[in-house]
Protein backbone atom coordinates (compact mmCIF):
# COMPACT_ATOMS: atom_id res chain seq x y z
CA UNK A 1 0.00 0.00 0.00
CA UNK A 2 2.87 2.37 0.78
CA UNK A 3 4.41 1.83 -2.65
CA UNK A 4 1.17 1.82 -4.60
CA UNK A 5 -0.17 4.96 -3.02
CA UNK A 6 2.95 7.07 -2.48
CA UNK A 7 5.27 6.27 -5.41
CA UNK A 8 3.47 9.07 -7.26
CA UNK A 9 5.37 11.63 -5.15
CA UNK A 10 8.92 10.78 -6.36
CA UNK A 11 7.70 10.01 -9.90
CA UNK A 12 5.90 13.38 -10.18
CA UNK A 13 9.03 15.44 -11.04
CA UNK A 14 9.88 12.94 -13.81
CA UNK A 15 6.37 13.27 -15.24
CA UNK A 16 6.67 17.06 -15.17
CA UNK A 17 9.98 16.94 -17.05
CA UNK A 18 9.38 14.05 -19.45
CA UNK A 19 5.63 13.50 -19.88
CA UNK A 20 4.49 17.13 -20.15
CA UNK A 21 2.40 16.99 -16.97
CA UNK A 22 1.61 20.48 -15.68
CA UNK A 23 1.69 21.39 -12.00
CA UNK A 24 -2.09 21.88 -11.95
CA UNK A 25 -2.70 18.52 -13.63
CA UNK A 26 -0.36 16.92 -11.11
CA UNK A 27 -2.46 18.33 -8.29
CA UNK A 28 -5.63 17.01 -9.94
CA UNK A 29 -4.16 13.51 -10.20
CA UNK A 30 -3.27 13.66 -6.51
CA UNK A 31 -6.82 14.70 -5.68
CA UNK A 32 -8.22 11.80 -7.73
CA UNK A 33 -6.09 9.38 -5.70
CA UNK A 34 -7.27 10.84 -2.41
CA UNK A 35 -10.90 10.74 -3.54
CA UNK A 36 -10.49 7.07 -4.42
CA UNK A 37 -8.91 6.46 -1.04
CA UNK A 38 -11.89 8.05 0.69
CA UNK A 39 -14.26 5.82 -1.31
CA UNK A 40 -12.31 2.70 -0.34
CA UNK A 41 -12.08 3.77 3.28
CA UNK A 42 -15.81 4.43 3.48
CA UNK A 43 -16.46 1.07 1.84
CA UNK A 44 -14.48 -0.66 4.57
CA UNK A 45 -16.35 1.35 7.20
CA UNK A 46 -19.90 0.92 5.89
CA UNK A 47 -19.55 -2.72 4.77
CA UNK A 48 -17.62 -4.43 7.58
CA UNK A 49 -17.64 -7.75 5.73
CA UNK A 50 -15.00 -6.29 3.41
CA UNK A 51 -12.57 -6.18 6.33
CA UNK A 52 -12.86 -9.95 6.72
CA UNK A 53 -12.65 -10.93 3.05
CA UNK A 54 -9.54 -12.57 1.61
CA UNK A 55 -11.06 -12.13 -1.86
CA UNK A 56 -11.25 -8.35 -1.33
CA UNK A 57 -7.63 -8.30 -0.20
CA UNK A 58 -6.39 -10.30 -3.20
CA UNK A 59 -8.55 -8.45 -5.72
CA UNK A 60 -7.36 -5.10 -4.36
CA UNK A 61 -3.71 -6.18 -4.51
CA UNK A 62 -4.14 -7.16 -8.16
CA UNK A 63 -6.01 -3.96 -9.02
CA UNK A 64 -3.40 -1.79 -7.31
CA UNK A 65 -0.58 -3.50 -9.23
CA UNK A 66 -2.47 -3.19 -12.52
CA UNK A 67 -3.10 0.54 -12.11
CA UNK A 68 0.62 1.17 -11.63
CA UNK A 69 1.54 -0.92 -14.68
CA UNK A 70 -1.03 0.93 -16.81
CA UNK A 71 0.21 4.45 -16.06
CA UNK A 72 2.93 4.44 -18.80
CA UNK A 73 0.51 3.17 -21.45
CA UNK A 74 -1.10 6.56 -22.05
CA UNK A 75 -0.45 10.31 -22.02
CA UNK A 76 -4.08 11.15 -21.27
CA UNK A 77 -4.50 13.01 -18.01
CA UNK A 78 -8.11 11.82 -17.86
CA UNK A 79 -7.02 8.17 -17.98
CA UNK A 80 -4.28 8.87 -15.46
CA UNK A 81 -6.93 10.36 -13.21
CA UNK A 82 -9.08 7.22 -13.43
CA UNK A 83 -6.08 5.01 -12.72
CA UNK A 84 -5.07 7.03 -9.66
CA UNK A 85 -8.70 7.00 -8.47
CA UNK A 86 -8.74 3.20 -8.69
CA UNK A 87 -5.32 2.99 -7.06
CA UNK A 88 -6.59 5.07 -4.14
CA UNK A 89 -9.64 2.84 -3.63
CA UNK A 90 -7.57 -0.34 -3.92
CA UNK A 91 -4.89 0.87 -1.51
CA UNK A 92 -7.54 1.80 1.07
CA UNK A 93 -9.12 -1.65 0.82
CA UNK A 94 -5.73 -3.34 1.12
CA UNK A 95 -5.10 -1.32 4.23
CA UNK A 96 -8.51 -1.87 5.80
CA UNK A 97 -8.16 -5.66 5.47
CA UNK A 98 -4.58 -5.57 6.78
CA UNK A 99 -5.56 -3.43 9.76
CA UNK A 100 -8.51 -5.69 10.54
CA UNK A 101 -6.20 -8.71 10.52
CA UNK A 102 -3.56 -6.89 12.54
CA UNK A 103 -5.87 -5.75 15.31
CA UNK A 104 -7.68 -9.08 15.46
CA UNK A 105 -4.62 -11.28 15.74
CA UNK A 106 -2.54 -8.92 17.94
CA UNK A 107 -5.34 -7.87 20.25
CA UNK A 108 -3.64 -9.23 23.38
CA UNK A 109 -0.15 -8.04 22.44
CA UNK A 110 1.62 -4.84 23.59
CA UNK A 111 0.30 -1.70 21.85
CA UNK A 112 3.63 -0.80 20.25
CA UNK A 113 3.57 -3.99 18.16
CA UNK A 114 0.68 -2.86 15.90
CA UNK A 115 2.51 0.48 15.72
CA UNK A 116 5.49 -1.24 14.15
CA UNK A 117 3.18 -2.94 11.66
CA UNK A 118 1.75 0.45 10.67
CA UNK A 119 5.36 1.34 9.89
CA UNK A 120 4.95 -0.79 6.77
CA UNK A 121 3.51 2.33 5.14
CA UNK A 122 6.81 4.08 5.85
CA UNK A 123 8.76 1.12 4.50
CA UNK A 124 6.76 1.32 1.28
CA UNK A 125 7.51 5.02 1.00
CA UNK A 126 11.23 4.35 1.48
CA UNK A 127 11.24 1.57 -1.11
CA UNK A 128 9.42 3.76 -3.64
CA UNK A 129 11.96 6.52 -3.11
CA UNK A 130 14.91 4.14 -3.49
CA UNK A 131 13.38 2.75 -6.66
CA UNK A 132 13.04 6.13 -8.35
CA UNK A 133 16.43 7.25 -7.04
CA UNK A 134 18.07 4.22 -8.68
CA UNK A 135 16.23 4.65 -11.99
CA UNK A 136 16.14 8.41 -12.51
CA UNK A 137 19.58 8.60 -14.18
CA UNK A 138 19.21 5.51 -16.38
CA UNK A 139 15.51 5.34 -17.29
CA UNK A 140 12.44 7.53 -17.85
CA UNK A 141 9.13 7.99 -16.04
CA UNK A 142 7.61 4.96 -17.74
CA UNK A 143 10.27 2.65 -16.36
CA UNK A 144 9.68 4.10 -12.90
CA UNK A 145 6.00 3.18 -13.00
CA UNK A 146 6.69 -0.31 -14.36
CA UNK A 147 9.33 -0.90 -11.71
CA UNK A 148 6.88 0.24 -9.04
CA UNK A 149 4.30 -2.19 -10.42
CA UNK A 150 6.85 -5.01 -10.29
CA UNK A 151 7.79 -4.16 -6.70
CA UNK A 152 4.11 -4.01 -5.73
CA UNK A 153 3.56 -7.42 -7.33
CA UNK A 154 6.40 -8.91 -5.27
CA UNK A 155 4.99 -7.42 -2.05
CA UNK A 156 1.49 -8.54 -3.02
CA UNK A 157 2.75 -12.12 -3.44
CA UNK A 158 4.36 -11.92 0.01
CA UNK A 159 1.06 -10.81 1.56
CA UNK A 160 -1.20 -13.05 -0.55
CA UNK A 161 -2.03 -15.43 2.32
CA UNK A 162 -2.60 -12.81 5.00
CA UNK A 163 -5.43 -14.00 7.25
CA UNK A 164 -8.18 -11.36 7.49
CA UNK A 165 -10.11 -10.67 10.65
CA UNK A 166 -12.16 -13.74 11.52
CA UNK A 167 -15.17 -12.12 13.16
CA UNK A 168 -16.60 -8.62 13.66
CA UNK A 169 -15.27 -6.74 16.65
CA UNK A 170 -17.60 -6.65 19.63
CA UNK A 171 -19.10 -3.22 20.22
CA UNK A 172 -17.53 -1.29 23.05
CA UNK A 173 -19.65 -0.57 26.10
CA UNK A 174 -21.24 2.84 25.91
CA UNK A 175 -20.24 5.30 28.59
CA UNK A 176 -22.26 8.28 27.46
CA UNK A 177 -20.91 11.67 26.51
CA UNK A 178 -21.13 15.09 28.04
CA UNK A 179 -21.15 18.62 26.72
CA UNK A 180 -17.48 18.89 27.69
CA UNK A 181 -16.59 15.74 25.73
CA UNK A 182 -18.32 17.25 22.71
CA UNK A 183 -16.16 20.36 23.10
CA UNK A 184 -12.97 18.31 23.37
CA UNK A 185 -13.89 16.13 20.41
CA UNK A 186 -14.80 19.18 18.30
CA UNK A 187 -11.31 20.61 18.89
CA UNK A 188 -9.75 17.23 18.03
CA UNK A 189 -11.84 16.91 14.87
CA UNK A 190 -10.82 20.39 13.68
CA UNK A 191 -7.17 19.66 14.45
CA UNK A 192 -7.13 16.33 12.62
CA UNK A 193 -9.02 17.63 9.60
CA UNK A 194 -6.58 20.54 9.26
CA UNK A 195 -3.72 18.04 9.56
CA UNK A 196 -5.20 16.14 6.61
CA UNK A 197 -5.10 19.34 4.53
CA UNK A 198 -1.55 20.33 5.48
CA UNK A 199 0.10 16.92 5.57
CA UNK A 200 -1.08 15.85 2.14
CA UNK A 201 0.33 18.95 0.43
CA UNK A 202 3.77 18.04 1.73
CA UNK A 203 3.17 14.35 1.04
CA UNK A 204 2.41 15.15 -2.59
CA UNK A 205 4.78 17.98 -3.48
CA UNK A 206 7.72 17.75 -1.07
CA UNK A 207 9.98 15.90 -3.52
CA UNK A 208 9.19 18.28 -6.38
CA UNK A 209 9.74 21.32 -4.12
CA UNK A 210 13.10 20.03 -2.88
CA UNK A 211 14.12 19.24 -6.46
CA UNK A 212 13.66 22.88 -7.46
CA UNK A 213 16.56 24.08 -5.33
CA UNK A 214 18.75 21.00 -4.84
CA UNK A 215 20.68 18.46 -6.94
CA UNK A 216 18.48 15.90 -8.69
CA UNK A 217 19.17 13.04 -6.29
CA UNK A 218 18.20 15.01 -3.19
CA UNK A 219 14.44 14.94 -3.84
CA UNK A 220 14.22 11.16 -4.17
CA UNK A 221 16.76 10.75 -1.36
CA UNK A 222 14.63 12.92 0.89
CA UNK A 223 11.60 10.75 0.14
CA UNK A 224 13.58 7.67 1.19
CA UNK A 225 14.39 9.45 4.46
CA UNK A 226 10.69 10.27 4.96
CA UNK A 227 9.87 6.58 4.71
CA UNK A 228 12.69 5.45 6.99
CA UNK A 229 11.70 7.99 9.63
CA UNK A 230 8.06 6.91 9.39
CA UNK A 231 8.78 3.20 10.01
CA UNK A 232 9.23 3.48 13.82
CA UNK A 233 7.18 6.64 14.35
CA UNK A 234 3.79 5.12 15.23
CA UNK A 235 5.32 2.74 17.77
CA UNK A 236 7.46 5.45 19.35
CA UNK A 237 4.67 8.05 19.60
CA UNK A 238 2.38 5.35 21.02
CA UNK A 239 4.93 4.65 23.75
CA UNK A 240 5.27 8.36 24.54
CA UNK A 241 1.47 8.57 24.73
CA UNK A 242 1.53 6.33 27.81
CA UNK A 243 3.98 8.64 29.61
CA UNK A 244 2.75 12.12 28.68
CA UNK A 245 -0.50 13.85 27.78
CA UNK A 246 -1.71 12.84 24.31
CA UNK A 247 -3.09 16.34 23.51
CA UNK A 248 0.27 17.84 24.50
CA UNK A 249 2.18 15.34 22.37
CA UNK A 250 -0.23 15.94 19.49
CA UNK A 251 0.40 19.67 19.65
CA UNK A 252 4.16 19.08 19.78
CA UNK A 253 4.13 16.67 16.83
CA UNK A 254 2.12 19.13 14.73
CA UNK A 255 4.50 22.02 15.47
CA UNK A 256 7.48 19.83 14.56
CA UNK A 257 5.75 18.76 11.35
CA UNK A 258 4.95 22.38 10.41
CA UNK A 259 8.63 23.27 10.81
CA UNK A 260 9.60 20.35 8.60
CA UNK A 261 7.12 21.33 5.88
CA UNK A 262 8.23 24.98 5.86
CA UNK A 263 11.99 24.36 5.82
CA UNK A 264 12.45 23.77 2.05
CA UNK A 265 10.49 26.95 1.33
CA UNK A 266 12.47 29.06 3.79
CA UNK A 267 15.97 27.64 3.44
CA UNK A 268 17.53 26.09 0.37
CA UNK A 269 20.25 23.49 0.26
CA UNK A 270 20.63 19.79 0.89
CA UNK A 271 20.86 19.90 4.74
CA UNK A 272 17.53 21.73 5.05
CA UNK A 273 15.89 19.29 2.62
CA UNK A 274 17.06 16.25 4.57
CA UNK A 275 16.06 17.73 7.95
CA UNK A 276 12.65 18.55 6.46
CA UNK A 277 12.22 14.95 5.32
CA UNK A 278 13.25 13.60 8.70
CA UNK A 279 10.82 15.83 10.63
CA UNK A 280 7.93 15.14 8.28
CA UNK A 281 8.50 11.38 8.23
CA UNK A 282 8.80 11.18 11.99
CA UNK A 283 5.47 12.89 12.61
CA UNK A 284 2.78 12.20 10.02
CA UNK A 285 1.98 8.63 11.14
CA UNK A 286 2.60 9.60 14.76
CA UNK A 287 -0.02 12.35 14.51
CA UNK A 288 -2.56 9.76 13.37
CA UNK A 289 -1.65 7.49 16.27
CA UNK A 290 -2.02 10.28 18.82
CA UNK A 291 -5.21 11.77 17.37
CA UNK A 292 -7.02 8.45 17.26
CA UNK A 293 -5.75 7.52 20.70
CA UNK A 294 -7.17 10.78 22.01
CA UNK A 295 -10.53 10.16 20.32
CA UNK A 296 -10.67 6.69 21.83
CA UNK A 297 -9.81 8.06 25.28
CA UNK A 298 -12.73 10.49 25.07
CA UNK A 299 -15.07 7.57 24.28
CA UNK A 300 -16.93 9.74 21.83
CA UNK A 301 -19.37 7.66 19.73
CA UNK A 302 -17.92 6.62 16.35
CA UNK A 303 -14.81 8.70 16.98
CA UNK A 304 -12.62 6.70 14.61
CA UNK A 305 -15.14 6.92 11.77
CA UNK A 306 -15.66 10.66 12.22
CA UNK A 307 -11.96 11.46 12.52
CA UNK A 308 -11.16 9.33 9.49
CA UNK A 309 -13.81 11.11 7.44
CA UNK A 310 -12.48 14.55 8.40
CA UNK A 311 -8.90 13.53 7.67
CA UNK A 312 -9.81 12.04 4.29
CA UNK A 313 -11.80 15.10 3.24
CA UNK A 314 -8.86 17.25 4.29
CA UNK A 315 -6.60 15.22 1.99
CA UNK A 316 -8.93 15.92 -0.94
CA UNK A 317 -9.08 19.64 -0.18
CA UNK A 318 -5.33 20.12 0.29
CA UNK A 319 -4.15 19.85 -3.34
CA UNK A 320 -7.17 21.84 -4.53
CA UNK A 321 -6.43 24.64 -2.08
CA UNK A 322 -2.82 25.07 -3.21
CA UNK A 323 -3.37 24.50 -6.95
CA UNK A 324 -3.58 28.27 -7.73
CA UNK A 325 -0.19 28.74 -6.01
CA UNK A 326 1.63 26.12 -8.07
CA UNK A 327 2.09 28.46 -11.05
CA UNK A 328 4.89 30.07 -9.02
CA UNK A 329 6.53 26.84 -7.89
CA UNK A 330 5.98 24.84 -4.73
CA UNK A 331 7.36 27.10 -2.01
CA UNK A 332 4.16 29.08 -1.48
CA UNK A 333 2.16 25.84 -1.33
CA UNK A 334 4.48 24.43 1.35
CA UNK A 335 4.28 27.63 3.40
CA UNK A 336 0.48 27.54 3.26
CA UNK A 337 0.53 23.87 4.28
CA UNK A 338 2.80 24.69 7.22
CA UNK A 339 0.40 27.42 8.36
CA UNK A 340 -2.53 25.00 8.16
CA UNK A 341 -0.63 22.47 10.30
CA UNK A 342 0.17 25.22 12.81
CA UNK A 343 -3.58 25.94 12.95
CA UNK A 344 -4.06 22.23 13.67
CA UNK A 345 -1.54 22.55 16.50
CA UNK A 346 -3.49 25.51 17.89
CA UNK A 347 -6.67 23.42 17.91
CA UNK A 348 -4.76 20.66 19.71
CA UNK A 349 -3.63 23.24 22.28
CA UNK A 350 -7.28 24.14 22.90
CA UNK A 351 -7.94 20.44 23.41
CA UNK A 352 -5.55 20.43 26.38
CA UNK A 353 -7.74 22.82 28.42
CA UNK A 354 -9.37 20.73 31.13
CA UNK A 355 -8.72 17.51 29.24
CA UNK A 356 -9.56 14.36 31.31
CA UNK A 357 -6.15 12.70 31.19
CA UNK A 358 -6.86 9.75 33.44
CA UNK A 359 -10.57 9.05 33.08
CA UNK A 360 -13.16 8.77 30.36
CA UNK A 361 -14.93 11.93 29.30
CA UNK A 362 -18.06 10.96 31.16
CA UNK A 363 -16.12 10.93 34.39
CA UNK A 364 -16.52 7.20 35.05
CA UNK A 365 -13.72 4.78 34.39
CA UNK A 366 -14.97 1.29 33.78
CA UNK A 367 -13.21 -1.41 35.81
CA UNK A 368 -10.64 -3.34 33.82
CA UNK A 369 -9.64 -6.95 34.52
CA UNK A 370 -6.06 -7.24 35.70
CA UNK A 371 -3.53 -8.52 33.21
CA UNK A 372 -5.43 -7.24 30.14
CA UNK A 373 -4.75 -4.06 28.19
CA UNK A 374 -6.88 -1.07 29.16
CA UNK A 375 -8.74 1.06 26.62
CA UNK A 376 -5.86 3.53 26.59
CA UNK A 377 -3.19 0.81 26.44
CA UNK A 378 -4.52 -0.55 23.17
CA UNK A 379 -4.07 1.23 19.86
CA UNK A 380 -6.88 3.63 18.96
CA UNK A 381 -7.99 1.48 16.09
CA UNK A 382 -8.56 -1.47 18.40
CA UNK A 383 -11.40 0.10 20.35
CA UNK A 384 -14.45 1.60 18.77
CA UNK A 385 -18.14 1.13 19.08
CA UNK A 386 -18.42 -0.03 15.49
CA UNK A 387 -16.14 -2.25 13.39
CA UNK A 388 -14.48 0.65 11.63
CA UNK A 389 -10.79 1.16 11.03
CA UNK A 390 -8.48 4.11 10.56
CA UNK A 391 -6.38 4.37 7.45
CA UNK A 392 -3.30 6.60 7.93
CA UNK A 393 -1.76 8.38 4.83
Amino acid sequence: MGVGRFVYTPVLPLMHAQAGLSAAAGANLATANYAGYLVGALGGTLVPALVRSRAVLRGSLLLLTATLAAMPLTHSTAVWGVLRLLAGAASALVFVVAVGSLLHHLREHPPHLPGWAFGGVGAGIALSGLLVLALRSVADWRAAWWAAAALTAVLAAASWNLRPEEAPSAPAAGNGTTARSHRWFAALFVSYTLEGVGYIVAGTFLVAAIGQGSPGWVGSGAWVLVGLAAVPSSALWARLGHRWSRPGLLCTALVVQAIGIALPALTGGTPAALVSALLFGATFLGVSTLALGTGAHLRFPRSVALLTAGYSVGQILGPLAVAPLLHHGYHQALLLAALVVLAAAAAAAVLRIGFPHHTAAAGHAAPVPQGRPTADDRPATARTDTPVRHFPG
